[in-house]
């Protein structure tokens, strides 16, 4: 599907309210648009993410999931209770499926977990963390939203493994980058 945009601004969220798919106004702090703007801060972290990776499978996965939050997004964006003819957009399956794949491969691949692990490490590694730590605060978001308004369960899997990914290739990028991970002890 192809876009034309003419015009980035419109003045019509001057007041404090935007449209939502389909042409519902609502304001700028309601749930649903607190829900997919952290989804939209989550996909502009994890393209910081990609521009840092090499070209591999990894840096694969990461720019299909940018992807898939723009399915997300739109998900989010469309209020069904408001919108009749509103387009239907949804996680597929498959997708929580695939990273679950992912996360398995990933931890036959690396040595186990014994302790907590402080963030950090390289760059990549480091920078998967934070996008771990948006993935974890849009899916609370998400989860404030469904309070209200009841959604889609495909979604919230979907986040919820995401952060869980996120986490193992945080640790896959330190180990291939033979950097030791910082493990968590308790202060004196």
């Amino acid at each position: 599907m192809t876009m034309k945009i003419t015009r980035v601004y419109t003045k019509t969220g001057d007041d404090g309210v935007t449209s939502l798919v389909g042409g519902v106004r609502v304001r700028k702090t309601h749930p649903r648009i607190e829900a997919y703007g952290t989804v939209d801060e989550l996909s502009a972290n994890l393209g910081m993410l990609a521009s840092w990776m090499k070209d591999g499978p990894d840096k694969d996965i990461i720019i299909r999931t940018q992807r898939n939050l723009f399915t997300v997004c739109s998900y989010l964006a469309t209020d069904k209770n408001e919108t009749e003819l509103a387009p239907s957009y949804t996680m597929a399956a498959e997708e929580t499926a695939l990273l679950e794949e992912q996360i398995d491969e990933i931890n036959a691949s690396i040595p186990p977990q014994t302790a907590f692990i402080l963030p950090g490490g390289s760059h990549e590694a480091a920078m998967a963390h934070v996008c771990r730590t948006v993935c974890r605060r849009a899916e609370r978001r998400i989860f404030s939203l469904d309070e209200l308004s009841p959604l889609d369960p495909e979604v919230t899997h979907y986040i919820n493994r995401l952060s869980d990914y996120l986490f193992v290739l945080a640790r896959k990028l330190n180990f291939l980058d033979g950097v030791r991970e910082k493990i968590w002890k308790k202060s004196r």
